[in-house]
């Protein structure tokens, strides 16, 4: 791991290791919980925003920190859901879907409404592996009137396979490329250049579409 260190530095890496864990932590909960629970994150690039987590936390040789933020976030992820599950059962999904927007539209919020419908309680579970899926599900679910109980089981197991995989793919992808210091400084560039671009790029698609007025199309009967 040393090795891959000080190709970080060389590279121009070396503020990973100011940076710290604890940054890492803060960004991960902060952008999982909003990922999972506002529209907003429909925007965030979730999948690799954890990978990346793992890959930087391998640069300070901190395994035991991989794993536990592999569970906190997993928490942080059901509560995320639970806390969209009950905004959509106040307020429906009507003020979701803007006329013209790329992402926030009417098509793509009945496109999730007809997967969970047809899937049900698997449509949750393999929610957590679809972007912007992974986003809409908890407020259709509310407004559908899902059971709770049902959705808090399901999220969880959706949680359970997502959030620690992705870490820890990462971490140990990166540990083991630390015979490569090359490759690994690539794999460390890639997934910082993808999380700062992908969320820079998510901020802008989503400001462009909150700017549009709500489609008051009725919404689809939900079943």
């Amino acid at each position: 791991m040393d090795e891959v260190n000080a190709e970080a530095a060389t590279a121009g890496l070396d503020w990973l290791s100011t940076a710290g864990p604890l940054l890492v932590w803060v960004i991960v909960l902060s952008f999982v919980f909003i990922e999972c629970a506002l529209i907003v994150g429909l925007f965030l690039p979730g999948d690799s925003l954890l990978f990346a987590a793992g890959v930087v936390l391998a640069q300070h040789d901190v395994e035991g920190q991989a794993w536990a933020l592999s569970a906190v976030a997993l928490a942080t992820a059901i509560v995320g859901n639970q806390v969209g599950y009950y905004i959509g059962r106040q307020t429906g999904t009507r003020f979701v879907a803007r006329r013209g927007g790329r992402v926030l539209n009417q098509q793509n919020l009945d496109r999730a409404r007809a997967f969970l419908d047809h899937r049900g309680f698997l449509a949750i579970v393999a929610a957590r592996w679809i972007p912007w899926i992974r986003t809409l599900a908890p407020l259709i679910a509310g407004a559908a009137g899902m059971n709770a109980r049902r959705f808090l089981v399901a999220t969880t197991v959706g949680a359970i396979l997502w959030v620690p995989t992705l870490v820890l793919i990462g971490y140990y992808a990166a540990g083991l490329l630390s015979a490569i210091p090359w490759l690994g400084t690539i794999l460390v560039w890639g997934a910082v250049a993808f999380l700062v671009l992908g969320t820079g790029y998510g901020v802008w698609r989503y400001r462009q579409d909150i700017r549009r007025p709500v489609d008051d199309e009725p919404e689809a009967a939900a079943t």
